[in-house]
């Protein structure tokens, strides 16, 4: 199992825009064989920053998962939607293994 951690710094004057870009990718995750685990936004602290988490059962599944995005239509259309709202600024993405009980 491998779940990636995105860092995102995003415009806070552009919060909204980035919760649509997060609810789109959270049902594009699933339909395309992952778990997402969420979009987290600025609350308190950093008004800039925000994170996700999503989770394939490997990392062959998450390459499959990333050459299937680059060809869906959705997909395309929310990688859209962030350059022409400029909601993000830069993003850094980790892969983790999760260790549970």
């Amino acid at each position: 199992m491998i779940t990636v951690h995105l860092r995102y710094e995003i415009d806070p004057e552009r919060l909204a825009d980035f919760r649509e870009y997060g609810e789109r990718w959270i049902r594009l995750v699933d339909r395309l064989g992952g778990t997402h685990h969420g979009y987290f936004l600025p609350s308190e602290g950093d008004s800039d920053e925000a994170f996700a988490l999503f989770t394939f059962p490997s990392l062959a599944a998450y390459e499959q998962y990333r050459l299937a995005a680059a060809e869906d239509p959705e997909c395309i259309a929310a990688f859209e939607f962030a350059a022409q709202t400029r909601c993000i600024r830069r993003y850094e993405r980790r892969f983790l293994t999760p260790v549970f009980e």
